[in-house]
C-alpha cells in the first residue's frame, strides 16, 4: 500500500425495529438502501445521481432442499468502513490502482434457526460490489445451494450487449437488442455450432452483462474474485426487467457446496453516465485479493508469434502427427507411424518462428501440436487423450530448447486438454516439471468440449476451482497461465498475476469459422474484458482466407484496425497471429505491431460507446512512447484523438496507421496510409476511420 488517506470504523448497533440503512459512495452520486420487509427478508435498492438505478432487489439463498436462507431476518448490528489506499500492479493498464470505497457490513440472524448471514456492501464512486459472508457459527457448519435469490430489480426496458446463458461456453457471438427482445431472440442465436453447449433451462444470459436506458446511464453487471463458487448467469423477468442470480449448476443441479467460514464472490454493478468511465473503472480488480506472489519478477508480460493460425486457414497444415486415429497413450509407438506430412509443429518449421520471432524483436513463439495425442483427441467419450511429456517424433524437445536459447526467444507451452480435467489434473505436475526442465515458463491451457468429469460444466463450483488450482500449481514452478475456454475472468489475475490472460470468449479464431460481425470488438471491452485481460489474437493481415485453399471466410475488419486492437482489446500477453510471410509482404504495417508495448504505466479512454466505437491511448511502461488504438463497427466515422494525456510543453512524432481512403472491411480491407506528424499536447487530431475499420498511432518524443 502506498497511501492509507483514512480508515473510519463505526458499529452501530440496530435493535429488532431498525430494518433500513442507508449510504453513498465517496463523491456521494451513488446511494445504496438497504432494509428488511415484514418477513425479515433482505432487500437493497441503488440510484445515481437522484435517479433510481435498482428498485428494491432481493438478497438470499435457497438451500437445500428447500430451506430458506433468504426471510426471517433481523438486524444484529451494522459496520461502516472507509478507505482510501493505492496499491501498485505487477502489470496492467496502470502501474497503479487506487482503491477509494465506503463500506456497509450487515450482520443478520435469522430468528427461528439462529443461522447467521453477513452482507457486505462497497460503494466506490464508479459502482457496487457486494458480497454475502458465512459466519463460522454452531448451528450452521455445510449447506448445500439451491438456488441464490439476488436480483437487480432495473424496472426499465433497458438496451443490451449480451450472449446467451451457458455453463459450457462463452463463444457465442454478442447481441445487442433491448431486454424485452431476448425472449425473442435467443432460441435463433442458441443454435450457434459451438463444441461444447449447455444452455441455461431458463431464459438468460451471461456476465458481464452491458447496459444502457434510454435517458444514458450505462450498467455493467457481473461478479468479481470467483473463488469456490458457480459462475453467475442472470435469468430474466422480461415484464418486469428483473435480472435474478442463476448459479450454474453440476448434473445434478446442486449450484454450490458451502462450508461457513467462507464468503461468495461479489455481485458487482460499474455504474456511470459515460461509457468511458465503465472501461476505464477499476472496481473489479479493488474487489480481488492483494497478489499473494511474493517475487513476481519472473512473470513478464510477452509479445509472441506462433504456430497457429495456420491450423484455421484451410492451407492444410494439421495438429495431427499421423493420420492413423487408433491411439492409445503410453502405447502406441509414434515412430512406427506414418506422417500425414502435414504436421505444422515440427522442428524445421518451429525454427523458422524462433528466427522471425528473434528478428523482430518477439518474447515467445507458441507451438500447438507438439505432443501426443491430436489424432484421437475425442471430447467427452475418451478420458486418456494426450500426453504432456512426450514429443511427436518431428518435434525435438532438446534441440529447440537449445534453438530458442540461443536466439533469445523463449517456447510457450500449449496443454490441450479436450476437457478430460481429470486426466489433465493426474499428469499436472509432472508437465510442469517438463516445462520447467526444458526452458518453458508459460502455458495456453484448453478446455475445448464437454468436461470430464462427467457431472460437471466448464462455469461450475468444480471447475472453477481447477483453473484456479492449475494457476496456483504453475506459481510453485514459475509459470504464467493462459487458459482458454475457461470460465469468464473475475479480476483473479490481481490475486494470482502469473493468470496472465485467458481467453474466455469469442476470438479471432471465429473469423475462420462463422465469422464476427465487424461490431464485435467494440463490445467485447464492455463485456468479457470487463473481468480481466484477453488472449484475442489479433494481427492478421490477409482476411480473405480464399486464397489458401476451401476456406472462404473473410475477415470483418481492415488491416489497420487489426493494428487497433492492440491497444484496444487489453492483454499483457499479445500475439501477432498472422503467418510469417503476411507480415513480410507488409512490413511497414508490421512495423507497429513490433513497436508496440504490452505492459503500461496509464492509459487513457478517450471516446466510448458500446458497439460503436472505442478510442484509447496509453503509455508504455517506464518509456517516453504512447500508443493509440481506434476502433469502428459497421458505420464509418470521424474519430476525435485529444492529445492531452501527452505531457504539457513537449514535442512528439506521431506515426498514424490508418485506412486508406476507399477501404472498408469487406472492399479493400488492406488499403491503409502511413504517415507521420509533429504534434503536442494542445492538439487534436481528426481521423477518418472506414466501415469495419480503425487506426493506430504510434507516439514518440523528440528530444528537442
Amino acid at each position: 500500500m502506498i497511501k492509507n488517506i483514512l480508515l473510519v470504523c463505526i458499529s452501530v448497533v440496530c435493535g429488532v425495529g431498525i430494518h433500513a440503512q442507508s449510504f453513498g459512495s465517496p463523491n456521494g452520486k451513488l446511494q445504496l438502501n438497504f432494509t428488511l420487509k415484514e418477513e425479515g427478508s433482505p432487500y437493497y435498492s441503488v440510484q445515481y445521481k437522484g435517479k433510481d438505478i435498482l428498485k428494491e432487489s432481493k438478497l438470499g439463498f435457497i438451500l437445500k432442499p428447500s430451506t430458506s436462507y433468504f426471510s426471517g431476518f433481523k438486524v444484529e448490528n451494522v459496520t461502516y468502513t472507509s478507505e482510501n489506499t493505492t496499491w501498485k500492479t505487477v502489470w496492467g493498464p496502470n502501474k497503479e490502482v487506487v482503491d477509494h470505497y465506503k463500506e456497509m457490513l450487515v450482520h443478520l440472524v435469522q430468528d427461528k434457526t439462529g443461522w447467521k448471514l453477513d452482507i457486505r456492501f462497497r460503494l466506490f464512486d464508479d459502482g457496487l460490489g457486494f458480497r454475502y459472508e458465512f459466519p463460522v457459527q454452531p448451528e450452521l457448519r455445510h449447506f448445500t445451494i439451491n438456488s441464490e435469490l439476488t436480483s437487480f430489480n432495473l424496472a426499465k426496458d433497458y438496451k443490451a450487449f449480451w450472449i446467451p446463458a451457458d455453463y459450457d461456453t462463452n463463444e457465442f457471438p454478442v447481441t445487442t437488442s433491448a431486454l424485452s427482445q431476448v425472449p425473442v431472440l435467443i432460441d435463433e442465436v442458441r443454435k450457434e455450432p459451438l463444441a461444447a453447449k449447455a444452455p441455461s433451462k431458463s431464459v438468460a444470459v451471461q456476465t458481464p452483462l452491458m447496459l444502457k436506458s434510454q435517458d444514458g446511464v450505462y450498467i455493467n453487471i457481473h461478479e468479481a474474485a470467483l473463488v469456490n463458487f458457480p459462475a453467475m448467469t442472470l435469468n430474466l423477468d422480461d415484464k418486469n426487467f428483473i435480472l435474478a442470480s442463476n448459479l450454474t449448476p453440476d448434473k445434478n443441479d446442486d449450484r454450490g457446496f458451502v462450508q461457513t467460514g467462507s464468503v461468495s464472490p461479489w455481485r458487482t454493478m460499474i455504474i456511470s453516465d459515460d461509457a468511458r468511465d465503465i472501461l476505464s473503472s477499476n472496481l473489479i480488480v479493488n474487489l480481488n485479493e492483494p497478489n499473494t506472489i511474493k517475487d513476481p519478477s519472473w512473470i513478464k508480460p510477452t509479445k509472441y508469434v506462433g504456430v497457429w493460425w495456420e491450423y484455421f486457414t484451410g492451407g492444410g497444415s494439421t495438429w495431427a502427427y499421423s493420420d492413423n486415429q487408433d491411439i492409445r497413450i503410453g502405447k502406441t509407438d509414434f515412430k512406427t507411424l506414418k506422417p500425414n506430412g502435414r504436421h505444422g509443429a515440427n522442428t524445421k518449421h518451429v525454427k523458422e518462428y524462433i528466427d522471425f520471432a528473434s528478428a523482430n524483436g518477439f518474447d515467445a513463439v507458441l507451438v500447438e501440436g507438439w505432443n501426443e495425442g491430436w489424432e484421437d483427441n475425442q471430447a467427452y467419450r475418451k478420458e486418456h487423450i494426450y500426453s504432456f511429456t512426450k514429443a511427436y517424433p518431428d518435434f525435438d524437445v532438446k534441440e529447440l530448447q537449445a534453438y530458442a536459447k540461443s536466439k533469445n526467444v523463449k517456447i510457450i507451452m500449449h496443454h490441450e486438454s479436450t476437457s478430460s480435467v481429470v486426466d489433465y489434473e493426474r499428469q499436472l505436475k509432472e508437465a510442469f516439471r517438463f516445462m520447467k526442465d526444458n526452458g518453458y515458463d508459460a502455458v495456453k491451457t484448453g478446455y475445448v468440449g464437454p468436461i470430464i468429469p462427467r457431472s460437471e460444466y466448464h462455469d461450475g463450483q468444480w471447475m472453477v476451482n481447477h483453473y484456479r488450482y492449475v494457476t496456483e500449481t504453475a506459481a510453485q514452478y514459475q509459470i504464467m497461465v493462459n487458459s482458454h475456454e475457461a470460465v469468464r475472468p473475475t479480476g483473479l489475475h490481481r490475486t494470482y498475476p502469473n493468470w496472465i490472460a485467458q481467453e474466455s470468449a469469442r476470438g479471432t479464431e471465429f473469423e475462420s469459422f462463422n465469422g464476427n460481425r465487424p461490431d464485435h470488438t467494440t463490445i467485447l471491452p464492455f463485456t468479457r474484458l470487463i473481468g480481466g485481460p484477453m488472449d484475442y489474437t489479433p494481427g492478421i493481415f490477409e482476411g480473405d482466407l480464399s486464397v489458401y485453399g476451401n476456406n472462404k471466410a473473410k475477415l470483418s475488419t481492415t488491416l489497420t484496425k487489426q493494428l487497433a486492437l492492440y491497444i484496444t482489446m487489453y492483454s499483457p500477453l499479445q500475439m501477432a497471429a498472422d503467418l510469417i510471410e503476411n507480415y513480410k509482404k507488409y512490413p511497414d504495417a508490421f512495423q507497429f505491431i513490433k513497436d508496440v508495448a504490452v505492459d503500461w504505466d496509464s492509459s487513457y479512454v478517450l471516446e466510448a460507446e458500446p458497439g460503436d466505437y472505442i478510442t484509447i491511448a496509453r503509455k508504455a511502461k517506464n518509456k517516453n512512447e504512447w500508443f493509440v488504438g481506434s476502433i469502428t463497427d459497421e458505420n464509418p466515422r470521424e474519430a476525435t484523438v485529444d492529445l492531452s494525456f501527452l505531457p504539457k510543453g513537449q514535442k512528439f512524432e506521431a506515426t498514424i496507421y490508418k485506412d486508406g481512403k476507399n477501404a472498408s472491411w469487406n472492399h479493400n480491407p488492406k488499403s491503409y496510409e502511413i504517415s507521420k506528424q509533429k504534434i503536442t499536447a494542445k492538439e487534436k487530431l481528426k481521423i477518418k476511420v472506414a466501415s469495419g475499420g480503425g487506426f493506430a498511432i504510434s507516439i514518440k518524443a523528440l528530444s528537442r
